[in-house]
């Protein structure tokens, strides 16, 4: 089976990939695991390090080509406050409790957790549940292996609401369930060959 040896964060892509894998947060922190693309490329990654992929870098194969890394979208929480104040409040709550946090420009994002939903609602935040790609920051789940074959890169930040794509947005407030329903499909890509599907893959840690 052919290896994935390199990672490029955040590559431009000149032509068409090999191939594209979808992957959660989870399976976007592995060193060594065996994946499947979506157009039916199989391939062993082969990390030195763990590293903490994200949507738009490139794996490099043995051979020379490149497969797009697409983040999967997640059941998330988008946390907004009554005001940026508000907001830090409330990301300090969750930062002690060591929650994986992607920061937006106007709100916050986790994973779903009833527990947590309910602690930022007791502190005044409203609370949406949303289908998106998870883009923590990075902090202690960062890994300093990702810097070689940056592009042109310092860092990455994903905290805009510029996205390629469409919201379907359904608002539930009437109905009294106190959230909201929001669909978010993010799109990091714009060669017209993607075909976004489900990876399969073997964790080998």
């Amino acid at each position: 089976m052919i290896r994935a040896t390199q990672v490029r964060g955040q590559h431009r892509f000149a032509e068409a990939p090999a191939d594209t894998v979808v992957l959660d947060f989870d399976d976007r922190h592995r060193r060594r695991m065996a994946m499947t693309g979506t157009r039916g490329l199989e391939f062993l990654l082969d990390l030195e390090n763990a590293v903490a992929l994200r949507g738009g870098d490139a794996l490099v194969l043995e051979d020379g080509r490149l497969v797009e890394v697409v983040a999967a979208p997640e059941p998330l929480l988008e946390i907004r406050g009554h005001d940026p104040h508000h907001l830090i409040r409330v990301g300090w709550h969750l930062g002690n409790r060591h929650l994986p946090t992607q920061i937006m420009a106007k709100s916050l994002r986790i994973r779903r957790d009833h527990v947590i939903e309910a602690m930022v609602k007791g502190l005044g935040a409203r609370v949406i549940e949303i289908e998106a790609p998870f883009d923590p920051e990075g902090g202690a789940y960062a890994d300093a292996g990702h810097a070689h074959g940056h592009d042109d890169h310092a860092h990455h930040d994903h905290g805009h609401d510029d996205h390629h794509g469409h919201d379907h947005h359904h608002d539930h407030a009437a109905h009294g369930d106190g959230h909201d329903h929001h669909h978010h499909h993010d799109e990091h890509c714009d060669h017209p060959d993607h075909h976004h599907g489900h990876k399969h893959a073997h964790d080998h840690k």
